[in-house]
């Protein structure tokens, strides 16, 4: 009785998160035998507008799974990431989930190859309390680069 409607709200919430982590009409998907696949990686998909691709992955975090969808332009440089699901602690790893302006998350928009954490000589700032959750998420989004960077 209930699957239905979950899986429905899923879709919507899926949608959204492509649509906020790169603009377009539509998202068309890529057979997986065409990039470089990671095991985390659950799907790809290039934007109708030519602009870049979409990834969903689900990886782990400081408490659980994480599954989060990615943005990466032509350029290969991260537009946005959206957490769709995660089990992170609240008020310290779920802040990696916070969608306000200036949020932890918007220190990723518009880096590219070699990204980390500047405890691991990168550029991103972990969140405070929060070293295990943010290393996931920055790693796997470098993941999503690679992916992409295998499409050309």
């Amino acid at each position: 009785l209930t699957k239905g409607p979950i899986a429905e709200q899923k879709a919507i919430k899926t949608a959204k998160a492509y649509a906020a982590v790169l603009a377009s009409d539509g998202y068309e998907p890529v057979d997986s035998a065409k990039y470089s696949e990671d095991p985390t990686i659950d799907a790809v998909e290039k934007a109708s507008n030519g602009s870049g691709y979409v990834v969903q992955t689900t990886f782990s975090g400081a408490q659980g799974s994480i599954t989060m969808v990615v943005g990466v332009d032509n350029d290969y440089k991260c537009t946005g990431i959206s957490i769709i699901s995660h089990s992170e602690t609240s008020g310290l790893g779920a802040k990696a989930a916070d969608t306000t302006d200036g949020a932890w998350r918007d220190n990723l928009v518009g880096q590219g190859d070699g990204l980390a954490l500047t405890k691991d000589k990168g550029t991103v700032a972990a969140i405070s309390g929060a070293t295990i959750t943010s290393r996931a998420v920055v790693n796997e989004v470098q993941v999503v680069i690679n992916a992409a960077k295998s499409l050309g």
